[in-house]
């Protein structure tokens, strides 16, 4: 049996007919007894789920819990196998994806191996504007130029735009594929494990950039998926647990991140402690 969730104003009661389908008018994103089966097995189970404009969310639970599987459904890259999904006012089922896309920004690892390793880190980040991940013979206008210069220095990346893509650092390469998300000035941001693979001080750097985009009023909805808590960004309202394919428990941050919820997550008694908004926890 699918596990309650915390807070029910954010499993949103729904039609699963496409032609009765009506997001909220306050969602970016809402999912409805969503089903993601693959090889006979159900990756994500009947999962319902809703994010509003200006909220940051935290996808987490450990490998395998389906994090990965819901955020590339999120991006409208993976169609369901049952329920119904809308995104910015579309339903999946009924609305052209690649219409759709643009206004989504997406970071992952699998973006990462397609991005060339030859190209340029300006390029890498241009290209988002046509939905490419080479440059080939494209053109852009130098609008286009000049804000992939901006995202290069607002993430760290200015005096990198002409190095190549394969000769980046871990955190360097992860900066890139935010930057490159925000390209086309999204109105939903999706990030997937983005400070894997990051030594300490790297991911400190990377929580501290994330801390600020949270904070900042401009920035689209957010949703972050991590399985370790401390990777929290200071300045995310929300968190989604999962395990099994299944939601544990959603809701406000303080409220879902508690000890019984994360240790129920994780499958083992863990004691957690928070200090100036950052979140610790370990084996009770």
């Amino acid at each position: 049996m699918t596990p309650p969730v915390s807070e029910t104003s954010h499993v949103p009661d729904r039609p699963l007919d496409p032609d009765l389908f009506i997001p909220s008018g306050d969602s970016v994103l809402e999912l409805a007894a969503v089903t993601v089966s693959r090889g006979g097995k159900e990756l994500v189970r009947e999962i319902s789920w809703q994010v509003r404009e200006g909220e940051r969310w935290i996808i987490m639970g450990p490998n395998g819990a389906g994090k990965s599987t819901l955020l590339q459904v999120a991006a409208a890259r993976l169609h369901p196998s049952a329920g119904m999904v809308g995104i910015l006012d579309e339903v999946i089922g009924a609305v052209d994806v690649f219409e759709l896309r643009p206004r989504i920004g997406l970071s992952s690892a699998a973006l990462a191996t397609q991005l060339p390793e030859n190209e340029t880190v300006l390029n890498a980040i241009v290209t988002a504007s046509w939905g490419v991940t080479g440059r080939w013979n494209e053109g852009y206008e130098s609008f286009d130029e000049d804000r992939a210069r901006d995202l290069a220095a607002q993430w760290g990346l200015e005096g990198l735009e002409d190095r190549r893509f394969g000769t980046l650092s871990e955190g360097e390469r992860k900066r890139v594929l935010i930057a490159r998300a925000l390209m086309t000035d999204p109105e939903l941001l999706l990030l997937d494990e983005p400070a894997a693979g990051l030594d300490l001080a790297g991911r400190e750097s990377l929580v501290s950039s994330l801390t600020e985009l949270a904070q900042d009023e401009d920035a689209p909805a957010l949703v972050l998926v991590t399985h370790h808590l401390e990777e929290v960004p200071p300045g995310f309202t929300h968190a989604l647990l999962m395990r099994g394919g299944s939601v544990v428990a959603a809701g406000e941050l303080e409220t879902t991140l508690t000890e019984q919820n994360l240790s129920e997550t994780f499958g083992v008694p863990l004691k957690v402690s928070v200090t100036e908004g950052r979140y610790t926890a370990v084996a009770a």
